[in-house]
């Protein structure tokens, strides 16, 4: 089962798991895209940095995935792109603490926040990136 075929603001920690599960795959293939084109001088040190980006991305994933689904439980709004917005500022409130900028973290809260709900109208209106226009 997959994410969209979760009811919105039901079953948080499937959800929450779900999310986890891609961020941390995210996490994976760009940590080693970066130790490839940033070589580090020693093995400890690529471990190091790919254990951290990896579980950053995870804490993200899981705290949209939470953040999405109990605003939607809070507010009563289950299929409200709002909720989305929550979740992908709270990620990015997360990214700018990790990260110690608060300028860092107010331009990921938005850029986030305004990814996922326009991902929320754009799966709910039916969207398409690809492919031939419907009609």
């Amino acid at each position: 089962m997959g994410y969209w075929d979760l009811e919105e603001g039901k079953d948080c920690v499937s959800k929450t798991w779900i999310t986890t599960k891609v961020a941390t795959a995210m996490g994976l293939v760009g940590s080693a895209y970066h130790i490839v084109a940033y070589q580090p001088e020693t093995a400890v040190e690529a471990l190091t940095r790919a254990t951290s980006a990896t579980a950053t991305m995870a804490a993200m994933g899981a705290i949209f995935g939470m953040a999405t689904c109990l605003s939607a439980q809070a507010r009563d709004a289950p299929e409200d792109p709002t909720n989305y917005f929550i979740g992908g500022c709270a990620s990015g409130i997360f990214l700018g603490a990790r990260t110690h900028s608060a300028v860092t973290g107010t331009a990921a809260c938005f850029g986030l926040g305004t990814v996922a709900m326009l991902t929320k109208v754009g799966k709910t209106e039916g969207w398409r990136i690809t492919g031939p226009p419907k009609l």
